[in-house]
């Protein structure tokens, strides 16, 4: 959208100008129903609410996967220490699984999102937070190489080899579950969907409005990047359908 006004102001400072004008009109209105309309929250609902929460009724699982996407690896680097920046219920939710299941082992996965390679791993610093949190060392496994959710079910399942009938929970924000769901099926890697990190309350946030402008434009970028996502991947055929489900079985 900021693009889109960039360019209105430099056309109204040529022969199209009118064009430009209406550009910027409609650059305004559509920022505005980002910030303040329900928009985000109709964008959002699909996502969070694909995958219901998990059901512990079928026992302990083997394993825990965590999608990294909490830990600014820069920000950590720089500052030598685990800056968390969001979505930290990615780091909460398997510490309190592996203190209800202590035979579980537990798996990070996430390395660096960086275009330049940098020797800082979101891995690495997501480490010690979990141990923190109570999880034994002896019991972590790190995958710090993917790059991205696809890279991460990949290794993951290189790293860890899962045996036939083994039960294996994934753990990443609601709205982030559907791709990731996609994927792991795809590699061939069977999971249970574990959401957490919801961005609304559900169903009666979907008619809303927001007099907080950041918090609707928030919204609506998590949800239009992540609805661009599912796109490409299932163009890429990293996925076998646009909008993971739950499994029919």
């Amino acid at each position: 959208m900021i693009e889109l006004g960039i360019v209105s102001v430099v056309l109204m400072a040529t022969r199209f100008a009118a064009f430009g004008r209406k550009l910027a009109a409609a650059t305004l209105i559509l920022l505005a129903l980002a910030a303040f309309s329900p928009l985000g929250n109709l964008l959002l609902y699909p996502l969070e609410s694909r995958f219901p929460p998990w059901d512990p009724s079928r026992g302990a699982p083997d394993g825990i996967i965590v999608l990294g996407g909490s830990v600014d690896t820069d920000l950590s680097a720089a500052h030598r220490t685990p800056v968390v920046a969001h979505a930290a219920d990615r780091l909460f939710a398997p510490a309190e699984l592996a203190r209800r299941y202590p035979n579980t082992r537990v798996i990070f996965t996430g390395g660096t999102a960086n275009l330049v390679s940098t020797d800082a791993r979101e891995a690495d610093y997501s480490a010690p937070i979990l141990e923190n949190l109570g999880i034994a060392k002896q019991r972590l496994i790190l995958e710090r190489d993917s790059r991205n959710t696809y890279e991460n079910a990949i290794f993951t399942k290189q790293l860890v080899a899962p045996k036939p009938g083994e039960r294996w929970l994934l753990v990443t924000s609601a709205f982030h579950m559907p791709r990731s769901m996609g994927i792991f099926r795809k590699a061939g890697f069977h999971v249970e969907a574990y959401p957490v990190d919801w961005r609304m309350g559900g169903r009666d946030d979907l008619f809303s409005f927001t007099n907080v402008g950041t918090d609707g434009l928030g919204r609506t970028e998590v949800a239009v990047r992540e609805w661009i996502g599912l796109v490409a991947y299932r163009l890429m055929g990293r996925t076998g359908e646009l909008l993971p489900g739950p499994a029919k079985d």
